[in-house]
Parts: C-alpha cells; structure tokens; sequence
C-alpha cells in the first residue's frame, strides 16, 4: 500500500495540479478516455475535464469509473462513464452509439486501456500473449475504428491519441506488448494518412518512466532501477502524459499527425530497462 500511496497521486492533487493550457482549451468538447480509472487515464481524464471537455471514462469496472464520475463532478466538472470490455468490437460498438445518443458529438478519444506482465519471452504462455495483443492491439484498434466510422458519417472531425510504450530502445521483459505497441504505432501512422481527408488526426503518446499504479506489477528491485533508466535520472508523472495528450488533441495540435510523442526522459537515446532484471550475461545479478 505504501507504494501505491508513493506513486500514485490523488484526486485533490490532480484536482489542483499547475497546467501549462488554458482553462477553456477544451470548452464544449466531448472526450472519450478508454482505462479512464488508472494511473495515466485518471490524470488525462482530470485535465481533460479541467479545460472544458466533458470526459467520457470507459473501463472493466464500473465501480472505479462511477467513484472518478463522482470525484470529478464533485468538483464542478463534466464526466460520465460506461463499462466497456474493448476486446469486445461489438461492445465497443455499442459504446459509441451511447457517447453520441447521449452528446451528440465525440471529438477526441484517448485510448489509454491496456497492460501486461513481466517475463521472458521465451515462457510466454499462448494465452498469455493474446492476453496482451487482444488488449493493447485489437482493443485499441476496435477504439479507433468505431470512433472514425462514426466521424466519417457525421463529417465530423476527431482526433485520437493511443497510450504506447517506447519501442526504439532497450525496454526488455515485456516483448509482447512491444509487439502489440508497435503495431499499434504502425497503425496509427497508417490510418493518420488514409483518414486525413476526413479530418480525422491520429497520434500516439509513448510515456517512459512513469510512477503509477502499473508500476506494482514489477519487482521493487526492478522499480528502484527505473529512474536511471533515461538521462534525466529521474521518473515522470502521469501528468506529464496528460499534457503531451492535450496537446495533440488541442488546436496546439492541429497540424500534427501519425506522430509519436516519446515523454520519457530522453531515455530512448540512452539507457535500459530490464522489467524482469538484469541478466548475469549483461552485468546484472539476474534479479
């Protein structure tokens, strides 16, 4: 628990959180943040809601999105939440059609679901790896194809960020959601070209380094090494990722993409991360 406490900021400090963007940015706009409840989706969620978006949070657990709902509008904020599994296109479906029978309008989707687990990809369970590629792939992609569908019949604009994890340096331990993130990266670029002439933006985020909840699933032993792991020596914040979505999603953004935002602390020119320890092999003591 006290590890959880350490890393994971509350809903006051997110509440109270200094932001670089105006409080209008995202006045009247509707957002939709997929994985809403957790470590980064929460902090994008409370900016979000805090520029004017009226924040959609879409999760597993019902419970966890109604508690945030409350937190947010108990501070005069604009939020709502629908259960959703994502590896599920016609739930997913389903989703959409509520978030515009209820708005009216979507002009942003965050998806920011998704996870995995440490361990080396030569014990990878067969359904350990789907796991993870129906999730952080096919989940994300069921995401972005039900909110550009609906784009293109309304002619409406949108923009899309997807969470993904660095993949042009050393992360090692989780190859397979390198996999799916990369795909995911490769996606993205793809679709920011075809679904231009609808106005449709598309981006990812690919946050390095950063203290929240999902760093629990890791030995401490491998956490304690994590803020060497970029030049910085330090780890970021999942308000750090909150601001690099809204400025893709934000008219900042407006002529921005098929890019990938690396927020990590230069940490992709230099250093590694070993998410299951360092192997003897390479100088480490394999823990």
């Amino acid at each position: 628990m006290a590890d959880r406490e350490r890393t994971e900021p509350s809903d006051h400090d997110l509440s109270t959180h200094p932001t670089v963007y105006a409080a209008d940015a995202l006045k009247n706009q509707v957002a939709l943040v997929s994985g809403g409840a957790g470590g980064i989706g929460r902090a994008i969620a409370w900016l979000f809601a805090r520029l004017g978006a009226h924040v959609v949070l879409a999760g597993r657990e019902q419970a966890r999105l109604d508690l945030l709902v409350t937190h947010l509008v108990g501070h005069g904020r604009k939020a709502s939440a629908h259960a959703v599994d994502i590896r599920d296109p016609d739930a997913v479906a389903a989703l959409f059609d509520k978030v515009w029978d209820e708005h009216g309008r979507l002009d942003v989707l965050v998806n920011s679901a998704g996870g995995q687990f440490p361990q080396a990809a030569i014990d990878f369970s067969i359904k350990g790896w789907n796991a993870v590629i129906d999730t952080n792939l096919n989940g994300t992609w069921y995401m972005m194809q039900a909110a550009a569908q609906r784009w293109r019949e309304r002619k409406h604009a949108g923009s899309i960020g997807n969470i993904v994890v660095v993949t042009t340096h050393g992360l090692y331990g989780i190859a397979h959601t390198i996999a799916a993130r990369s795909g995911v990266i490769g996606l993205s670029r793809a679709v920011a070209v075809e679904w231009a002439p609808l106005d449709i933006r598309v981006n990812c985020v690919a946050p390095g380094a950063i203290e929240t909840e999902g760093w629990n699933v890791y030995s401490e032993k491998a956490r304690a090494t994590y803020p060497r792991s970029n030049p910085m020596m330090r780890a970021g914040t999942s308000w750090d990722i909150a601001e690099a979505c809204v400025y893709l999603a934000a008219p900042s953004g407006k002529f921005v993409t098929g890019e990938t935002l690396t927020v990590d602390g230069g940490g992709q020119h230099w250093g590694e991360t070993w998410t299951t320890g360092k192997p003897e092999h390479f100088g480490g003591d394999g823990s």
